[in-house]
């Protein structure tokens, strides 16, 4: 028998395979209400990564983060991408980036140089694309759908044995390249 939440959860999958779309058109895109939302790539970006689900619309590229959101729009353009502070997966992407050099300083966290939150969005911009799922109540189906896929940067959520050792070592590594002042 299928809940709500599950059958939601389905639902919100088929979005979420749906075609990604680049960044620049996305933003101009995403919409205001809740919901959950994927982050892709090509396997070549992070190659030391294990690949995450294969889009079915464009098998090229692999599900890398999943994430929710009481605002999409909010959650998209003014945390990931622009405030390292409050989001996981630029602090994620940072710390796998070490070849980067992305420069870090401390302010009640560890956060990004002004110079380097630009970098690192441009970066998002010309390696990752985006698909979301409108949903009233996302945490429910987020967790499912994590537990579900493994997506690579994803680390709450996820069955243990699907945890990488690398991402957990690149958010240690980031978070130990600036100590309170």
């Amino acid at each position: 028998m299928t809940t709500p939440a599950l059958a939601r959860a389905e639902a919100a999958l088929q979005l979420l395979s749906g075609p990604p779309r680049p960044l620049g058109a996305a933003t101009k895109r995403l919409p205001q209400g809740g919901g959950v939302y994927a982050w892709w790539a090509a396997p070549t970006v992070l190659p030391d990564l294990p690949t995450g689900p294969v889009n079915t619309h464009a098998p090229g590229l692999r599900m890398l983060y999943l994430g929710r959101a009481s605002s999409l729009r909010g959650r998209i353009l003014r945390n990931h991408l622009r405030r390292s502070g409050s989001s996981t997966l630029r602090r994620t992407l940072a710390g796998l980036l070490v070849a980067e050099n992305y420069r870090t300083t401390w302010t009640d966290r560890v956060v990004l140089v002004p110079e380097d939150e630009t970098r690192l969005t441009a970066w998002m911009t010309a390696n990752l694309q985006l698909t979301w799922a409108q949903d009233a109540e996302p945490v429910s189906i987020e967790a499912t759908l994590v537990r579900r896929l493994h997506p690579p940067l994803n680390v709450s959520g996820v069955d243990p044995s699907h945890v990488q050792a690398a991402v957990v070592e690149a958010k240690g590594r980031y978070n130990a390249s600036a100590a309170p002042q």
